[in-house]
């Protein structure tokens, strides 16, 4: 990377906004589809089936509720980080050039195109995240036997 070229850290937001507001949708359609085929079945003679069968519907019904608080959960982050001020120093909400590549701290979100460059968006929880939190520009860090030097922060 020669040179950094400043980003719109608020179109980085808005993308993921729009990726964790398809996340909760997806999950909340898949939630309601499942109680209304939970809804819809009706005692059968079949005994064992029946009962197979509801418990296979709780679990889809269990599992899209997971989702669903797990995306809420990812809003919620995204939405403390979508205003920080930047900072020399790396922390939710920054958006960092490395060597290897230009990260946003917000929400693991994954390859996000803006201005005809790919920047990953990742968690501060994610193992890339934690190892970055915290760095100013000129340091360096190594993460899966890579060696990552920051060039600025913003």
């Amino acid at each position: 990377m020669d040179r950094v070229v400043n980003m719109d850290k608020e179109h980085l937001y808005q993308l993921c906004l729009n990726f964790i507001e398809q996340r909760i949708q997806t999950a909340e359609t898949a939630l309601a589809q499942a109680r209304e085929a939970s809804n819809d079945d009706t005692k059968s003679s079949a005994g064992d089936k029946y009962e197979t069968s509801r418990e296979m519907m709780q679990q889809d019904i269990d599992r899209n509720k997971r989702l669903l608080i797990d995306a809420q959960d990812n809003l919620k982050v995204l939405e403390a980080v979508g205003h920080t001020a930047a900072a020399d120093t790396i922390s939710g909400g920054s958006l960092v050039h490395t060597s290897e590549g230009i990260f946003y701290i917000s929400i693991s979100a994954g390859q996000l195109q803006i201005e005809g460059k790919t920047v990953f968006a990742i968690s501060a929880a994610s193992p890339i995240g934690k190892l970055m939190l915290g760095h100013k520009k000129g340091d360096d860090f190594t993460f899966n036997g890579k060696k990552y030097k920051i060039i600025a922060v913003e």
